[in-house]
């Protein structure tokens, strides 16, 4: 028994010592930058990054099966560029985001985000709009969605939800989060320029 307790000593003592910080982190292991179209963000060392043409999908959250834009279950946000809400297809045609509407870059059924079983249904009409701060001298056409999502069967209701966009179209950016990802807009607020 005497052999064991320096041991299990050994093995307490590990257990509470702190994890070491991703190589992505910065050297306080607490945050991290991410650039994109002119804009740094400074965001936590545990977001990771998934760049792919003119969008980024920024992972927030453990649970992420496809880090796309609108994957269902994953928790992120996405940042896109003017290749990704120009001539968007909607209903047989495509249409430039201009914030008028929501943002969906899909003419067919999307995927509900909490639930790939069930289907989103868009909320047509804004529940808020005004101009948000992303960065000093940059502001956002703020816009948040009421969204739900309903099962394909019934159309019964299962979850609410607001998306919320960020849109800035002097600088050809738009942000959309579905997640309401805890600290977004203090990272967007806090945004450097260059």
């Amino acid at each position: 028994m005497r052999k064991r307790l320096p041991l299990l000593a050994l093995l307490t003592a590990a257990a509470v010592l702190p994890a070491a910080a991703p190589a992505s982190a910065s050297s306080s292991g607490q945050a991290r930058t991410l650039s994109f179209r002119g804009m740094t963000l400074t965001i936590p060392a545990d977001w990771q990054v998934r760049r792919e043409g003119d969008h980024v999908v920024v992972v927030t959250g453990l649970l992420c099966k496809k880090a796309e834009p609108f994957a269902p279950d994953c928790e992120s946000f996405w940042i896109f560029g003017p290749k990704e809400y120009t001539n968007v297809p909607v209903g047989g045609g495509s249409v430039t985001y201009t914030g008028k509407q929501q943002f969906h870059p899909f003419s067919g059924v999307i995927p509900c985000p909490f639930n790939s079983n069930q289907s989103w249904y868009p909320g047509e009409k804004a529940s808020y709009r005004g101009l948000r701060p992303v960065g000093a001298g940059h502001k956002a056409q703020y816009s948040t969605w009421p969204n739900r999502c309903v099962t394909n069967n019934t159309g019964r209701t299962t979850a609410k939800w607001t998306q919320r966009e960020w849109f800035l179209p002097k600088s050809r950016i738009l942000v959309v989060d579905v997640w309401n990802t805890y600290g977004l807009p203090g990272v967007l607020k806090r945004a450097r320029w260059t």
